[in-house]
């Protein structure tokens, strides 16, 4: 029920796309203009040609670094002998998935700002200052910085849960056939995972042209709308800001087709492969 009122029915609210959209006189008796509002897709518009290419880039870079790093994370924990030391590192691990992202970037801006300790000891060694929160050249860095540190830890626990059912007969079997500890992970461990990694990573493909909606949106006025802007903001400051509520949901709309599309394709290719998927056609 909840997913009905919260999820699928404002999906019909996707209708003002193809509307000359009037909060003031309702989605009943907006006027229809047809693809009007779409027509920003294909114009070249400046602002939306930016949003694009930020977005396409931190997809790209997140699913290279931001993807893998719980994967690492959860081979690094399940190295460790000691069960009492390992539960202490995912606790700490754990911490950081649980605060705001307004407090996550004010701890980054604590440690890395103008006036933060890493500048404030640097000063202090005469050694200048290193400008990099509204520095624009690094904002991806930092961005992908602050995805990693926060939420890498939480994204260890599905990765964990796998490895606790690998038989532990089959590391023996390999140590006894001369397998090291580096050949025991590449052909027992990492063939455990690789269905969980399928199926997270088609999951991320859907969601892949949303890059931090929040995140950015707290950061934005250091580096410029031309650095930061995202599709996600772009809606934003175009739709609840701007009032121009047509176009935002005609670029909100084709974000979702896409994704969609995405996600059908890559399970078709894991069905290729022999995996499961998301579902089984």
């Amino acid at each position: 029920m909840v997913l009905l009122l919260f999820h699928y029915i404002p999906l019909l609210g996707n209708v003002i796309a193809f509307q000359d959209y009037q909060p003031y006189i309702g989605i009943l008796h907006s006027p229809w203009n047809g693809l009007k509002n779409f027509e920003v897709l294909f114009n070249g518009d400046d602002q939306f040609l930016h949003a694009l290419i930020n977005t396409l880039e931190l997809t790209l870079i997140q699913v290279v670094f931001v993807f893998p790093a719980p994967i690492l994370l959860a081979l690094a924990l399940n190295s460790l002998v000691s069960e009492r030391i390992k539960k202490w590192v995912q606790n700490v691990l754990y911490l950081p998935h649980f605060l705001s992202w307004v407090v996550v970037v004010a701890l980054f801006q604590q440690l890395l700002g103008n006036g933060g300790m890493l500048n404030l000891f640097l000063q202090a060694h005469d050694m200048g200052t290193w400008n990099i929160i509204g520095n624009p050249e690094l904002f991806k860095t930092l961005l992908t910085s602050q995805v990693i540190w926060k939420d890498s830890g939480w994204g260890t626990i599905l990765f964990l849960a796998a490895l606790s059912r690998v038989d532990n007969d089959l590391y023996e079997a390999a140590a006894m056939d001369g397998a090291g500890r580096w050949r025991q992970t590449w052909h027992v461990t990492l063939p455990a995972l690789r269905g969980l990694v399928i199926l997270l990573l088609i999951l991320r493909l859907g969601d892949a042209l949303s890059v931090g909606f929040e995140q950015i949106l707290l950061q934005q006025g250091g580096v410029g709308l031309e650095n930061s802007e995202v599709l996600d903001t772009y809606v934003y400051n175009h739709g609840l800001i701007g009032g121009d509520w047509g176009v935002s949901a005609a670029v909100g709309l084709v974000k979702g087709v896409v994704g969609v599309v995405l996600v059908l394709g890559a399970n078709k290719i894991a069905h290729f492969f022999g995996e499961e998927g998301v579902y089984r056609s």
